[in-house]
């Protein structure tokens, strides 16, 4: 488990809540967005995303579990995004693209996330997927 120091209790905290949720079903979990990018706001959720195994559902239900035990830290609210590693094969989306370039890995249990995050950002640097911004939101095409 690799976990930033200044978030250590919240990443403790959310790869707990994780683990209780999914078991052996979870494939990792990844802090990203403006967090991870270290340009957090006062009014910033702390965005994770919780890697659960192929034959997990991802639906409301899952996110109303979560719900049942919110985790909040600093006064901040840790936001899950469920999700299953996509198809390799394919090309990523602009999720995956936007995590593989900022996200930091707090667990990987059997290095699928790594390995996913690390074939994405060689797609981005081969110029295959390319983000650009409208507006300051950024967004994902295709080269």
């Amino acid at each position: 488990m690799r976990q930033d120091a200044p978030l250590a209790p919240a990443a403790d905290q959310v790869v707990g809540r994780a683990t209780a949720l999914l078991g052996d079903a979870l494939v990792g979990v990844v802090l990203f967005g403006s967090w991870a990018r270290g340009q957090q706001t006062i009014s910033s959720d702390i965005d994770v995303l919780v890697v659960a195994g192929r034959g997990v559902p991802i639906t409301r239900a899952l996110y109303r579990r979560w719900d049942e035990q919110p985790i909040v830290w600093k006064q901040h609210a840790v936001e899950p995004h469920f999700a299953q590693l996509p198809d390799s094969s394919r090309l990523p989306s602009g999720f995956w693209a936007e995590v593989a370039s900022h996200g930091r890995v707090l667990l990987d249990a059997r290095g699928h996330v790594a390995a996913y995050l690390a074939a994405v950002r060689d797609i981005v640097a081969s110029g295959r997927l390319c983000r650009r911004k409208v507006h300051g939101h950024p967004y994902w095409v295709e080269n």
